[in-house]
């Protein structure tokens, strides 16, 4: 039988200090900086009552302009000021899509109190992945040999990964609420265009940049909720997290 192949001393000591690195960032992930969130997410959570927080309902009145404006003008500029067109005969330089040929060219402004809200909840949804992942991480490298008996605390370490997989699926799922919202907007200002005469449409964009507002503070609330649920999963179930085949009297939470 072929000897089993081994790894230089200088590469495995490499990668004891990587797993050293990895079990102490998750150490700083689980006792300050998710109990941390928990807190920071709290307070701003109790500011969004104040109207002066970007995240309060009232913006939403404020802010919304059904206005519908004309296309702007692409013929009467000198030629040496018009927009520079690629190879693909698109505008160039500036991101805005040309109009010239669109069916409805007429143009109704986003929202851009939305913006600063929507990617306020995308930072918040992003760190938590990431801090998921290093937790993820570290009890991946913390499981044992496979073997037959004594796998109860291994069953934990699963369990847990299996609460922060979900944690992290829900941040991905509330990240894409900004893209979904602007897509469910943009319908409602296509009809606008098309009918400006229907005032239920205006109503309607209204309505939707309302409920926006609502969904982004709710988003904290769950947010906030997520980093408890896992601050307290994680924090019940260390022992055997840290040494699964140990006594294994103490049970799942």
């Amino acid at each position: 039988m072929p000897p089993v192949p081994k790894l230089d001393k200088d590469t495995e000591k490499k990668l004891e200090t990587f797993r050293t690195a990895v079990s102490a960032e998750a150490d700083d992930v689980i006792f300050r900086l998710f109990p941390s969130k928990i807190l920071e997410l709290q307070q701003l959570i109790e500011s969004t009552s104040s109207p002066s927080s970007p995240f309060h309902i009232s913006h939403a009145a404020a802010t919304t302009d059904t206005t519908i404006y004309p296309p702007p003008s692409t013929s009467d500029e000198p030629d040496v000021k018009k927009r520079k067109l690629d190879l693909d005969g698109r505008a160039a330089g500036n991101g805005v899509n040309d109009s010239r040929y669109a069916r409805f060219p007429n143009l109704v402004l986003a929202n851009k109190h939305l913006t600063p809200v929507d990617e306020a909840v995308k930072r918040e949804c992003e760190q938590l992945a990431e801090l998921c992942d290093k937790v993820k991480l570290w009890i991946n490298l913390t499981m044992p040999k496979i073997e037959d008996g004594d796998n109860f605390g291994v069953q934990i370490q699963e369990e847990v990964l299996n609460e922060l997989h979900r944690s992290q699926e829900s941040a991905y799922n509330l990240r894409d609420n900004a893209r979904q919202g602007h897509l469910n907007r943009a319908k409602i200002c296509s009809k606008i265009i098309k009918y400006p005469n229907v005032e239920d449409y205006s109503i309607a964009l209204k309505e939707h940049d309302e409920k926006q507002l609502y969904i982004a503070r709710q988003n904290l609330f769950d947010i906030r909720n997520i980093y408890a649920v896992m601050t307290d999963v994680l924090h019940k179930n260390m022992t055997k997290l840290r040494a699964p085949k140990g006594n294994n009297a103490v049970g799942l939470y």
